[in-house]
């Protein structure tokens, strides 16, 4: 008997529960992932070209919670990855702000109970 594949990311929802979500986003938690979501494009996608689109990349990026949109900006020890030579200008100043950010939303979500979540 065969068994469909179900991407283990359909059971990851993007936006947590509550007080997890304004907890980590502040006041504003849309604009939050939005940001994160567009430094995590502009990180991967150089302006002469990636095999994936900035926009697939900003897409694939909007589909998660914050903790691993978070974790798309920092290392391994939860320091802002170094910014690539093509993030310059309004980009890196953009870039900065959401790695702190970042920083914030996995210090917070370190102590919370988010399972796949966080």
């Amino acid at each position: 008997m065969r068994h469909s594949r179900v991407p283990a990311a359909s059971f990851i929802a993007r936006v947590l529960r509550d007080p997890y979500e304004a907890t980590l986003g502040g006041p504003n938690p849309e604009a939050i992932h939005n940001l994160l979501a567009t430094v995590h494009a502009d990180l991967v996608c150089p302006p002469s070209g990636h095999s994936v689109s900035w926009q697939d990349c900003f897409d694939g990026a909007m589909l998660r919670p914050l903790p691993h949109k978070a974790d798309f900006l920092l290392d391994e020890r939860g320091n802002p990855k170094p910014l690539p030579a093509h993030v310059t200008g309004e980009a890196a100043d953009r870039a900065r702000k959401a790695q702190a950010i970042a920083v914030r939303i996995r210090r917070g979500a370190r102590h919370m109970p988010l399972g796949n979540q966080g």
